[in-house]
């Protein structure tokens, strides 16, 4: 017999139908049991009677989240979930789990258990239906993202991981021994997208993993990470890098909220809505003056903490409808070498952070594309120019003017389902003391 879907039983009423899935919960009432059964598709009721007591006996014997599969007829229940339930007629255990779990996948009491303890076992956190649809949704948004890109014209690359030169700055790096040198895990495909500006791409996304030796134990920061980039060529300033971000954002949540948007609210209680564009645009110093004007105190002139970026996004939330805005032209010493200067005002840069509901999730800017301009602005950093004489050579052949971003799904989903914690929308989270499971 053919396998049913939890999520198809609704078509074979009266109908037999094999089941196969864990046992979610179990409610024995003497003579009937009911067995909740759960798959990847949802949950249905199962009903056990003593009519067939031999069926009744192995229900009996069930723990929770054993694997099973489970014979039975299809029948109309208003009480039952969805109103269907299954008259089991046969149930052969697959794989039985132990009987003390060692993390409970029903929570009792609107609580829950610890993070750490969570993701010790995070295999069987994961089991959870509303930590299972995190992962469907990261499925479709990164589908609607390729789908953006590829029907806008994008090619998509796939940049080395191991580097001989850091792609940022020399901080926040992973060396690992390469045969008889040093290597160093990318901390960004940067360097790569922009020589395939210098190839005559003109239009180019990756997604891939990113490596940060960062020693932050924030809730919005890891080790490891999947990293969404872009570049494209031929643009006038950093606001048609915005722009098209803005496009992006706007087409792929707009599919994940009619896809996903009553999962989401039931699940989570936060509303998705695809937001309206334009975004809100305000400089650094816009920022900081409206900031202190709501009584914020600033801790760095040309960055934003974190409870400045709560701050001001509530009141862009408030004042003008939007949960986005973008913070641009940030002041040079803040910003890599590589950023484009402001013309006339060599103190700031033509690039811009993107917020979300409190939390920034993208980092872009225009690249300074002209070699000459470039080797001066490394020289001002300090940086070696041996260091980084492959990535110059990209620029002296001919280079377009181009600008792109770098952003994190896993910020995104944050900001999706409303969750405040990086680790629990990562699929297995690596920090500065996690490398298990």
């Amino acid at each position: 017999m053919e396998r049913t879907f939890i999520k198809d039983i609704g078509s074979k009423v009266s109908k037999e139908v094999l089941l196969k899935g864990w046992v979610h919960t179990i409610r024995d009432q003497g003579s009937i049991k009911f067995v909740l059964l759960r798959d990847i598709t949802g949950i249905c009721q199962l009903i056990f009677t003593q009519e067939n007591k031999e069926v009744f006996d192995k229900a009996s014997g069930l723990s929770l989240e054993s694997v099973v599969e489970v014979v039975g007829v299809a029948q109309e229940m208003p009480q039952a979930p969805k109103g269907l339930e299954i008259k089991a007629t046969s149930i052969v255990t697959l794989s039985e789990a132990a009987a003390e779990l060692p993390i409970p996948v029903v929570e009792k009491g609107g609580g829950e258990t610890e993070q750490p303890k969570r993701l010790d076992w995070r295999w069987i956190d994961l089991r959870k239906p509303e930590k299972a649809l995190i992962f469907k949704v990261w499925t479709w948004m990164e589908h609607y993202i390729r789908e953006y890109f590829i029907n806008e014209g994008f090619f998509e690359i796939h940049s080395p991981k191991f580097m001989s030169t850091p792609s940022e700055s020399g901080a926040e790096l992973f060396e690992v021994k390469y045969f008889d040198k040093t290597a160093y895990l990318a901390q960004s495909p940067q360097f790569y997208k922009q020589m395939a500006m210098a190839s005559g791409f003109e239009k180019v996304f990756e997604v891939g993993p990113v490596f940060r030796a960062n020693p932050s134990f924030t809730s919005r920061h890891d080790t490891e990470f999947t990293g969404y980039d872009f570049e494209i060529s031929f643009i006038e300033s950093h606001y048609d890098v915005m722009e098209q971000e803005e496009k992006l954002l706007a087409y792929v949540l707009k599919k994940l909220e009619e896809r996903f948007g009553q999962d989401i609210e039931h699940a989570y209680g936060r509303k998705l809505v695809a937001p309206k564009t334009p975004f809100p645009k305000v400089s650094m110093q816009e920022a900081k003056e409206i900031l202190a004007g709501l009584g914020v105190i600033s801790e760095k002139d040309g960055d934003l903490s974190p409870e400045e970026e709560r701050r001001l996004s509530e009141h862009i939330l408030k004042e003008k409808g939007s949960e986005f805005v973008f913070i641009t032209e940030c002041p040079v010493d803040v910003r890599p070498f590589y950023h484009m200067r402001v013309e006339g005002d060599p103190a700031l840069t033509k690039s811009f952070d993107l917020l979300w509901n409190g939390i920034e999730i993208t980092t872009g800017a225009q690249r300074e594309h002209r070699h000459d301009v470039l080797v001066a602005q490394a020289e001002e950093k300090g940086i070696g120019l041996e260091s980084i004489k492959h990535y110059l050579n990209f620029f002296k052949y001919g280079c377009p003017p181009h600008g792109g971003i770098g952003f994190g799904p896993t910020r995104m989903l944050m900001k999706i389902f409303d969750i405040s914690n990086v680790r629990d929308v990562t699929y297995l989270y690596r920090g500065v003391k996690r490398l298990t499971p």
